[in-house]
This record gives C-alpha cells, sequence and structure tokens, in this order.
C-alpha cells in the first residue's frame, strides 16, 4: 500500500495525517478503528489477524527491521 493510499485511509477517519510517519499514521488508523496499534511491533510474531490490512507490510517492516537480517 502506498503512502498516499494510507493517508487517504486516514482522512476518511478524521485523522490529520500531516508530517506523520507511516508507522505512527497507521497505528493511528488502527486506534480509530478500535483495534489494536500493533503495526510494525514484536507482536507480528504471533498475531493471527490474517485478515488485516496492514499484515503483509507490517511482516516485511518487521523482517527487514533494525537488527533483522
Amino acid at each position: 500500500m502506498t503512502f498516499q493510499q494510507i493517508v487517504k485511509i486516514a482522512k476518511t477517519k478524521g485523522i490529520n495525517p500531516q508530517k506523520k510517519k507511516k508507522v505512527d499514521l497507521i497505528r493511528e488508523i488502527q486506534n480509530a478503528e478500535n483495534n489494536i496499534t500493533c503495526y510494525a511491533t514484536a507482536r507480528v510474531e504471533h498475531c493471527g489477524e490474517l485478515g488485516c490490512l496492514w499484515r503483509v507490510d507490517c511482516v516485511a517492516v518487521n523482517n527487514h527491521g533494525p537488527g533483522n537480517k
């Protein structure tokens, strides 16, 4: 998902996306939807939310983040 697509979703939730990083913006969207704000956290290691909109990107971020090879 592109950053512009994420911004569009944020705006539909009443979130001001200005000057926000992708991780923070997605977590705000998760919070607005009353979901766990878990994007790009270690929770992905045992996350059962296979239908999550952010899952593919979250797994990729966690597999390629600092300390991961």
